[in-house]
């Protein structure tokens, strides 16, 4: 008598989606990262399923090595989502290294995963032809990123466009584990954002924000560095009676992300009429300000209480670690008894 498979969710009648996306603790969020997905990730909660979120601290080793800082971003990152409506409660949230058992689902999918697959992934290739010479982190780092999304039995994993080639990568290397093993891993699907969901957001030069570009803007910035980064934003010299196409006014983007549409309409209208009291820059700069301030003050002063007290963060953070390992624990179990480790 052959020996029976580990059974999975895969093997079994799907009852909700897990959902699963982790975010690199890089500095301090931008606008970008703010419209971006963590706008986004607060108001997944709202659907039916499981819910895992992850700080990539193991990821972000492949370009920080200083240990302050890198403690410092987890915590920057921590507060900045609970203050922006992430609940503990609600969603698994936790840091990516107090989940040790990712680590070893990492190994046992680099025995399956062949180099051409890695040799492909954008990052790398992307680090080859920019002539930088890649760690042998950055060359493994999507079998990392498979086990993160594996180990929780994610079904759903929301991504930008740019990060598609990933979770392909996640699903061929969970292909080639159950092959040899039998149904291990349960195979994970992309969810693109809504068109609804896809602000545009520029940086303060009209590139994408980046903080490699140095065009980003902080989300919890305030009084004059605010209204010093808004004055950044690029005009040109024609006086405010002068009427102008507003879809050529870089200001609208950003006010866009933040006026309802009656104000927003009303502000567009005036501009492209012109005339005597039409507004100029300097009017839709301080508007600007207004409405960053206004959107991000509650916030803002609760991510101040949040940093006061670090330690509760680290509590914060270790329960949702408990909770994740359990189901990793399973999953890593399940993996290494499949292949003869357990």
């Amino acid at each position: 008598m052959s020996s029976a498979q580990p059974e999975t969710p895969a093997a079994t009648e799907a009852v909700s989606p897990t959902f699963l996306s982790g975010i690199q603790p890089s500095g301090s969020p931008h606008l970008g990262n703010y419209f971006g997905a963590i706008r986004q990730h607060v108001a997944s909660l709202e659907e039916p399923g499981e819910h895992f979120f992850f700080i990539a601290d193991y990821h972000a080793l492949t370009t920080i090595h200083d240990a302050h800082e890198l403690r410092t971003n987890v915590r920057e990152l921590a507060a900045t989502y609970f203050a922006l409506g992430m609940d503990p409660e609600r969603a698994v949230f936790f840091r990516q290294s107090d989940v040790p058992e990712v680590t070893e689902i990492t190994w046992l999918l680099s025995t399956v995963t062949g180099m051409g697959l890695l040799e492909r992934a954008h990052s790398y290739k992307d680090k080859l032809a920019n002539g930088i010479k890649p760690s042998v982190g950055l060359f493994t780092y999507p079998i990392l990123m498979a086990a993160d999304i594996l180990a929780y039995d994610s079904t759903v994993v929301p991504v930008g466009k740019d990060q598609i080639q990933h979770i392909e990568m996640a699903q061929d290397m969970a292909t080639h584990f159950n092959s040899r093993f039998g149904d291990v891993f349960v195979r994970p699907e992309p969810r693109l954002p809504a068109r609804d969901d896809m602000a545009k957001v520029p940086g303060l030069d009209g590139q994408k924000m980046s903080k490699s570009y140095g065009n980003d803007l902080w989300i919890f910035e305030e009084g004059k560095k605010l209204k010093k980064a808004v004055g950044r934003i690029p005009t040109d010299s024609r006086a405010p009676e002068e009427p102008k196409d507003p879809d050529g006014v870089m200001l609208f983007e950003f006010l866009a992300l933040f006026l309802d549409d009656e104000e927003l309409g009303d502000w567009r209208a005036r501009v492209a009429a012109g005339g005597e009291g039409a507004p100029g820059y300097g009017h839709l700069k301080v508007r600007l300000v207004e409405a960053i301030d206004a959107h991000f003050a509650p916030a803002r002063a609760r991510r101040a209480e949040l940093l006061d007290d670090p330690a509760e963060l680290d509590r914060i953070l270790a329960r949702g670690a408990e909770r994740a390992r359990e189901r990793a624990t399973a999953v890593r179990d399940r993996a290494s008894k499949a292949c003869g480790l357990r």
